[in-house]
């Protein structure tokens, strides 16, 4: 059987960025609890002509590409930057194009990041009630952090995270998405095996 399929995608608008250094420390944690096949997008990688679609048929091909990862993955690690107090706009405008089906049990961990404490509840109060729509499980532990919580590497590389604090939230969350992950990829076995056992 494959490894589990995760996607991170990042509503982040530069590169470097502290929201995708965050998901993807989350990710390389999941990872060292479950094998699993991982794969990074954030808004960039959506195209520049994605703002400006309409509906489905206007998207261009990378930004179906990436609502595709998205729909079929195993498991999500979302993030954003905190922008008066919610998630980007573009962020949600490509959330906005995916099938609400799609998402339903799916696991999902929240990440985000922001200039200071006043948008640590962001998370909770618009990341998780978003995912809420589409029913999908988010793992109870979100992880949010500041400029503060971030060191410059010193080599050109861009930020790291070194926050005591963040860690141990991230490593929470890991544990929690990572023992959804291999549920999930059960429960789809146990269900193709009798359909092949029928034939």
């Amino acid at each position: 059987m494959s490894r589990p399929r995760v996607v991170i995608f990042c509503g982040n608008l530069r590169r470097p960025s502290r929201s995708r250094i965050l998901a993807e420390a989350l990710g390389a944690e999941v990872g060292r609890r479950v094998p699993i096949d991982l794969k990074v997008y954030d808004i960039l990688d959506a195209g520049p002509s994605f703002g400006s679609a309409l509906a489905p048929a206007d998207l261009p091909l990378p930004a179906a590409r990436i609502i595709d990862e998205i729909e079929s993955a195993d498991a999500l690690i979302v993030g954003t930057p905190v922008y008066k107090g919610a998630y980007t706009g573009l962020f949600k405008h490509l959330i906005d194009f995916v099938d609400p089906g799609r998402l339903a049990g799916k696991p999902v961990a929240l990440t985000a990041t922001g200039g200071g404490q006043r948008h640590a509840l962001m998370v909770e109060h618009a990341l998780r009630p978003l995912f809420g729509f589409f029913a999908a499980l988010t793992v109870p532990t979100a992880v949010y952090a500041s400029e503060a919580d971030f060191t410059d590497s010193g080599d050109g590389v861009g930020p790291i995270m070194t926050d005591p604090g963040i860690l141990a939230r991230l490593a929470d969350a890991a544990d929690e998405l990572s023992r959804l992950i291999p549920k999930r990829a059960g429960v789809a076995e146990a269900v193709v095996q009798p359909a092949r056992a029928a034939r």
